[in-house]
C-alpha cells in the first residue's frame, strides 16, 4: 500500500494521476461504497452516490490540504453528496425525507442486494427511524468502526456532542428493537 502523502502528490500531478486514482478507487471504493449505502440504503442509489463522490473528489484533489487523513477528506464527501441525493430524492418523490427512509427500509427485503436476515432488516427499519445526525454518528461508530475525532473532522461537530448523539440512537435502536 501506497502511503497517503505519496498517493495525494501523485493525484496532484498530471504525470502520475491517471494511475494514482485508479489505486484511489481501488483502496476506497468498498468502505465508501458501504458507508453510502447505509445511508441511502439502495444499492442501484448508492452506486450513483458513490461515482459522484469519486467525481468530486478527482476534481476537488487540488484542494485537499492535508489537514486531516484522506479517507476522513473522502467520508465527508461521500456522507455530503449522500445526504444532496436524498434530499433531491426525497422533494422529487414529494415526501418528507424520514418519510422516505422508513419507505427504503421497508423495501430492503425485496432488495435483490440486501443479503441480511431478519434482525439485520429490523436495525435497518431501527436507522430510518432516527434524526439524520444520529443515524450517521451510530454508522460511522457501529458499521465503520470510526474514532470520535475522525467523526469530529467528518461531520465537523465536537467529539461530546458526538458522543451524545451515538447514545442517544443507541437507546433509540434499544427501544425500537424491544417493539413487538
Amino acid at each position: 500500500m501506497i502511503a497517503e502523502e505519496t498517493l495525494v502528490k501523485e493525484l496532484k500531478e498530471e504525470a502520475t494521476q491517471a494511475k494514482a486514482f485508479e489505486l484511489l478507487v481501488d483502496t476506497y471504493k468498498q468502505r465508501l461504497y458501504w458507508h453510502i449505502r447505509r445511508i441511502v440504503l439502495d444499492h442501484d442509489d448508492s452506486d450513483d452516490v458513490l461515482q459522484n463522490t469519486f467525481i468530486k473528489v478527482y476534481r476537488n484533489i487540488e484542494s485537499f490540504k492535508g489537514e486531516s487523513k484522506l479517507y476522513s477528506w473522502m467520508y465527508r464527501i461521500a456522507t455530503n453528496e449522500a445526504l444532496q441525493f436524498l434530499k433531491a430524492k426525497s422533494r422529487k418523490l414529494g415526501v418528507s425525507a424520514s418519510d422516505m427512509q422508513e419507505q427504503l427500509a421497508n423495501k430492503l427485503k425485496a432488495d435483490v442486494y440486501f443479503d441480511g436476515n431478519e434482525i439485520q432488516l429490523r436495525l435497518q427499519q431501527a436507522l430510518a427511524r432516527l434524526p439524520e445526525k444520529q443515524k450517521l454518528v451510530f454508522n460511522m461508530k457501529y458499521f465503520d468502526g470510526l474514532k470520535y475525532e475522525e467523526m469530529s473532522g467528518i461531520l465537523d461537530t465536537s467529539v461530546g456532542a458526538l458522543k451524545a448523539s451515538y447514545h442517544l440512537a443507541v437507546k433509540k435502536i434499544e427501544s425500537f428493537l424491544k417493539e413487538d
